[in-house]
């Protein structure tokens, strides 16, 4: 599944064969059909790992006792990551992008499920710093953000980093907009 989840970032899922996934897990082809008989299966298989991924580094900035600490050092996390994001973009981002064309609409709503996870996390943070909008709304009516809108922002500002970076081939987008990220959370009241 992590060889699934490598390779179909790197190469994206048109360009991708069941021979590419044995290839980097060091396995006979065989293998591969054995456990994923289509590449749709292959494709679920990286999700499966990314939401594992978003799991255990939720799970880890969970253990902070501030949110605002968590969201920084979820941003702080997606800057270490500059070198990839600046080569591949991320790695969930552009799954959704590419999936997002095909016509069949299964897996793209899945790649939006990991993605969705992320923003519920990220609303959850926005919650315990007591950013609920004036209204206690999340939709910004009064003019206060909620926290889903928050959550919203701080996402788009990483996908966008990170498309950014990959288009350019510059790693160092990642830096100062995560930088300018970082500012943007400690603005917050």
């Amino acid at each position: 599944m992590a060889a699934a989840a490598r390779v179909l970032h790197e190469q994206g899922v048109e360009r991708t064969t069941l021979a590419d996934i044995a290839r980097e897990a060091d396995v006979p082809v065989g293998n591969v059909y054995y456990y994923f008989k289509t590449k749709d299966e292959l494709v679920q298989a990286a999700l499966s790992e990314h939401t594992a991924h978003l799991d255990e580094l939720t799970g880890v900035l969970d253990q902070l006792p501030d949110p605002r600490d968590r969201l920084k050092g979820l941003v702080r996390a997606w800057v270490e990551q500059r070198d990839v994001a600046a080569r591949y973009g991320c790695p969930t981002g552009t799954l959704a992008a590419e999936l997002g064309k095909r016509t069949d609409g299964t897996l793209d709503a899945e790649t939006g499920a990991v993605i969705r996870r992320l923003l519920d996390w990220a609303a959850r943070q926005f919650r315990e710093m007591g950013l609920s909008g004036a209204d206690g709304g999340a939709d910004g009516a009064d003019g206060v953000d909620g926290p889903d809108d928050l959550a919203l922002t701080l996402v788009a500002g990483y996908q966008g980093m990170s498309l950014l970076a990959n288009a350019l081939r510059d790693p160092d987008v990642m830096i100062r907009e995560g930088d300018r990220l970082l500012r943007w959370l400690d603005s917050l009241q």
